[in-house]
This record gives structure tokens, C-alpha cells and sequence, in this order.
């Protein structure tokens, strides 16, 4: 496998680009969005094809009124993966910012940081106002804190590959005139930074594996590849949960989180949401494939 790396002339020119696109597309989002009173349950709030339960036997089995409530909550649940996902990508970047290392990148992420600072306000603010709560979520994280090259390029992987996998959701979501304007306005303006941040992750990514690799063993490489497709895993199962079943009024259905986990359908689903993040792994020589075990 050939590996793609990012030239650091290339590099400065990205960075350049995207930091004055972030200065041209800045808004105030505490004023942007139109916060309507309520929403309606009787609507969905996540796109059909979004649904957990998308591909299997349960997309015909309930009603109409029982998907939508299970949009709201699974939208909840999405929501609320993503505030806690950028917290914890908020701290990793603001570790090594201005640091040995990250010279060059530092000034994007200063833009970075206050972007994502205000995605995680405005999905909270979303999941407060319509769920009165936010969701727990699973956790995947590194095992050493330690700053090697190696370290450094697990995290930026791992926020590249949440980063990928959000906008996926908010791609389709933004699009989809089944969904209140607000939620289509809330995926639109998501995927409108989060476009810039996967442009910039792709060439850090690359260039971190660049430093990386020559000191890594073939064992390694092989560790590193099924961490990350680990964390695709925990990701991608996050979105079938029980309490959200639970709250969706589904709690009766026996095994419900099993079955849905276990459908082939699910999985030719899951498979698109990853198509383009492991496509891109694959052509950097991180990945030796795009297989994911389970899915």
C-alpha cells in the first residue's frame, strides 16, 4: 500500500485557506437559530433512513406515530453524542496547542476550538430545550497520555474519524424536508464548519502519520488499525441504545438493542455512514482495508 502524505508546503496553503474561510463564515450562533417554544412529536425529528432501525424488519413492524417518537429521542441521543464528543476533543486540541509540534497549526486552532465551543452550546441547547436532558455516551480513549508522534496521531485520527461520521447525519439531515426548519438549520450550519475541520483533519492526519510511521512496527500498525476501527465501532453502536428505546416507548420489545445490533440490514446501513472516512484511511496505508469487525 502506498502511503499519501501532506507535503508542508501544501499544508501552510491549506491552513491559510481555511483560517480565512472561518473569518469570512463566522456567525453568532447565541443569535442565529430560531429556538421555536416546542417541536412536534407528532414528525420526525431524525431522517427515516437515520434510524437505528433502518434496514431491519422493525422499520415495517412499527407504526408510523412509534418512529417518530424514536426520531425525537435517537436525535437526542445524536445530539448529545456530539456535545460529549467535542468536549473531549476540545481538551485533547487545547493540550498541544502552541505547542513543539503544532507551530504551524495553532493559529486554525484557535478558530477550531472556538467553533466546536459553540457547536457543543448549540447541541446542548437543543437537547435541553426538547429532551430536558442530555444523553451518557460511551467512551473509547488512548491509553497512554504520553506526547509521541504516535500519540499525537491517534487523537487527531480519532477527531477526524467523530468529526466524519457527525457529518454523515448532518449532511442528510440538513437536506430532508421531512424535519423542522430548525433541525435542518442545525445540521446545515454544522456541516458548513464542520466541512473546513475535516479539510484540515485529512491533512494533519496525513502529515502525523508521516512522522509516525517509520518508528512503528508491523504489530504496531496492525494495533493501531484495530483501535481505530474500534472506535468507529463504539461510535456507530452508540446510536442503538436502550434508554433511548426506553424513552421512545420500546422498552417492551424484547432484546431490542440485540436484534437491531445483530441485522445485516443495520449494517449495510452503518456502512455508508463510514464510507468516505474509510476511504480515505485506506488510501493513506493506515487502514489495510475498510472491513469493520461486527459491522
Amino acid at each position: 500500500m502506498t502511503t499519501t502524505t501532506t507535503p508542508p508546503d501544501r499544508f501552510a496553503a491549506v491552513l491559510k485557506r481555511l483560517t480565512e474561510k472561518s473569518v469570512t463564515d463566522h456567525y453568532n450562533p447565541y443569535t442565529h437559530f430560531d429556538w421555536p417554544d416546542s417541536l412536534p412529536d407528532e414528525a420526525y425529528w431524525m431522517s427515516p433512513s437515520l434510524l437505528s432501525i433502518h434496514g431491519t424488519e422493525l422499520e415495517s413492524e412499527l407504526t408510523e406515530s412509534q418512529k417518530m417518537a424514536l426520531s425525537k429521542w435517537e436525535s437526542i441521543n445524536f445530539y448529545s453524542m456530539n456535545v460529549h464528543g467535542i468536549r473531549e476533543l476540545l481538551t485533547e486540541v487545547i493540550d498541544r496547542i502552541h505547542t513543539r509540534g503544532f507551530e504551524e497549526a495553532s493559529e486554525f486552532f484557535h478558530h477550531f476550538i472556538g467553533e466546536e465551543n459553540e457547536h457543543m452550546w448549540f447541541f446542548a441547547e437543543f437537547c435541553l430545550r426538547y429532551g430536558q436532558k442530555l444523553y451518557s455516551t460511551l467512551r473509547l480513549k488512548g491509553g497512554s497520555q504520553e506526547e509521541t508522534d504516535l500519540a499525537n496521531f491517534l487523537v487527531f485520527s480519532r477527531i477526524l474519524l467523530f468529526e466524519e461520521l457527525v457529518d454523515h447525519y448532518n449532511m442528510t439531515m440538513a437536506g430532508d424536508e421531512l424535519l423542522h426548519e430548525t433541525i435542518r438549520e442545525i445540521n446545515r450550519v454544522h456541516h458548513r464548519d464542520e466541512s473546513r475541520h475535516i479539510a484540515f483533519g485529512r491533512e494533519l492526519v496525513s502529515m502525523l502519520y508521516a512522522r509516525a510511521r517509520p518508528a512503528m512496527t508491523d504489530q504496531q500498525r496492525g494495533e493501531v488499525e484495530s483501535y481505530l476501527k474500534d472506535y468507529i465501532a463504539v461510535i456507530l453502536n452508540s446510536f442503538c441504545s436502550s434508554v433511548v428505546y426506553r424513552d421512545a416507548g420500546l422498552g417492551g420489545i424484547t432484546g431490542l438493542r440485540d436484534r437491531v445490533l445483530a441485522h445485516p440490514g443495520r449494517k449495510d446501513a452503518v456502512r455508508k455512514a463510514v464510507r468516505k472516512p474509510m476511504g480515505f484511511f485506506v488510501k493513506q496505508g493506515i487502514f489495510t482495508d475498510d472491513t469493520i469487525p461486527g459491522l
